[in-house]
């Protein structure tokens, strides 16, 4: 028996439950894109597809609402696929595990996927329950948003006909958001040349773990631990002991702050303990920062007996410093909206291969040309390291309007049905609206979510009781619309 079998509403619980158990990682999503069909078929629904993989399922007004505003229900089909290291998980074909614990769904050890799954069940609930008062409905279901909107950028302009939008991938129940971050990936490639063993030496993997990553745009405020940065900066400060990088490797998603970082490295046996002393100390002063947000931070060194070649002196001087002065974290706040990230970024990662250091940098700012800046401030830094930088084309923002009229009647069911006004916000992070607004112009749009915490990485957690306020609030949209 399933942990969320009897939870409310049922339909909604009823198909993220079938969704947690079908493969759906960003760039993957062939079997949750067949599962949506497969309902469309089922209830006797139009559906749509087009070339990127989109899908919108039609369903007609009920009785004597067929003339109302045609309403888009908008979620994305692709998760973030995250674990911990030490957890058997295989994305490709494993369940999600659910633990429930009071109102905290959780899964254990890897992502939960409410993050867009809960909209996707809300959106396929709304379509299944006949027995609901609304006017005629487009669900759209995009991919790939998680690793570059590419789906919500290909869409073809005869998907949609509504003019209302209501996007179901916010994250706190009782904010309406308004706005978006618009952002920018830059991808650097550092050349590199090795070198074979020196003299007896000693080899150690040094491993950063612990920390909370999070999502790279909503989390990016509370200033949590990088592990990219923090093994650069200890290896930085044991630079006096002369040791050799074999391999060094940290983070995954471009969307995800790095939780692990990993350095194989080489040294004379003589400066084994100093090295080790000076990593150690400098975790303490580490830990001594950055407690407070990730308590869990901790740093182990093993021998390891596998190292072939190394990086060149030079070479790794020039990835050292490169890695220490990339920026990473909060650069301006909004002068407009109080508590706003203005602009980040986000290194996201670092890999050894094939002669080449491969770092990616994801830039997010709600100002064009503040984004523009520190995305030529990155390509500035790594240029005088000698690195090639390839700025991917950077996606909208969405600007807010706070005449909306889809705003103002969700401010007023909301204060009816729950007796406090919600929260008007935007967001340091890039939802579709932006793109979507800019393809289909004119579209009325509000973004609206359950809450959902921790999104990007194992910590992720939704909170049951919201999901259920958050569904009825839908509906009742849908029906005064």
């Amino acid at each position: 028996m399933s942990v969320i079998e009897n939870l409310e509403p049922k339909l909604v619980w009823k198909h993220f439950d079938e969704i947690r158990k079908i493969p759906h990682c960003s760039k993957h999503e062939e079997k949750i894109r067949e599962y949506i069909v497969d309902f469309a078929k089922k209830n006797n629904l139009d559906y749509k597809l087009d070339k990127s993989g989109n899908v919108v399922i039609s369903k007609p007004g009920t009785s004597g609402m067929d003339n109302k505003s045609t309403v888009v229900l908008q979620g994305h089909m692709d998760m973030v696929c995250e674990k911990n290291s030490d957890v058997d998980h295989d994305f490709s074909k494993d369940p999600l595990k659910l633990k429930l614990k009071g109102d905290i769904l959780t899964a254990d050890g890897t992502t939960l996927g409410a993050d867009n799954g809960i909209g996707l069940a809300i959106s396929l609930a709304i379509l299944e329950d006949n027995n609901l008062k609304h006017g005629p409905i487009e669900a759209l279901f995009t991919v790939d948003e998680e690793t570059g909107l590419t789906g919500a950028f290909a869409m073809e302009s005869d998907m949609i006909t509504g003019k209302i939008l209501l996007n179901l991938d916010s994250e706190d129940f009782g904010v309406v958001t308004v706005g978006c971050a618009g952002g920018g990936d830059s991808q650097i490639q550092l050349p590199l040349k090795t070198q074979g063993l020196k003299g007896d030496l000693e080899t150690l993997t040094i491993k950063v773990s612990g920390l909370r990553g999070g999502h790279s745009g909503v989390d990016i405020h509370e200033q949590r631990g990088n592990a990219v940065k923090i093994l650069t900066r200890m290896l930085w400060k044991a630079k006096d002991y002369h040791f050799y990088i074999s391999d060094i490797n940290g983070g995954d998603k471009h969307n995800a702050i790095p939780r692990e970082a990993t350095a194989v490295i080489a040294l004379d046996k003589s400066n084994k303990d100093k090295f080790i002393s000076t990593i150690k100390s400098e975790e303490k002063n580490i830990l001594g920062e950055i407690k407070p947000i990730d308590p869990k931070f901790k740093v182990d060194i093993n021998e390891n007996n596998e190292i072939k070649t190394t990086l060149t002196d030079e070479s790794q001087d020039k990835l050292l410093d490169l890695l220490h002065s990339l920026p990473h974290g909060v650069d301006k706040m909004s002068y407009d909206i109080p508590d706003l990230v203005e602009t980040s970024t986000n290194l996201a990662s670092v890999k050894l291969d094939g002669g080449k250091a491969a770092i990616h940098m994801s830039t997010r700012s709600s100002i064009k040309s503040a984004l523009q800046d520190l995305r030529d401030r990155i390509k500035a830094t790594s240029e005088l390291s000698g690195a090639k930088v390839e700025e991917e084309n950077p996606y909208p923002g969405w600007k807010p309007d706070l005449n909306s009229d889809i705003l103002k009647l969700s401010k007023k069911i909301f204060k009816d049905m729950f007796g406090d006004e919600p929260k008007v916000e935007a967001i340091h992070a890039g939802l579709e609206c932006g793109i979507i607004g800019e393809k289909f112009p004119g579209m009325d749009m509000i973004s609206i979510g359950p809450t959902i915490k921790y999104p990007h990485s194992p910590e992720e957690q939704v909170h049951v009781g919201t999901v259920d306020k958050f569904y009825k609030y839908v509906l009742k949209i849908l029906e005064e619309i």
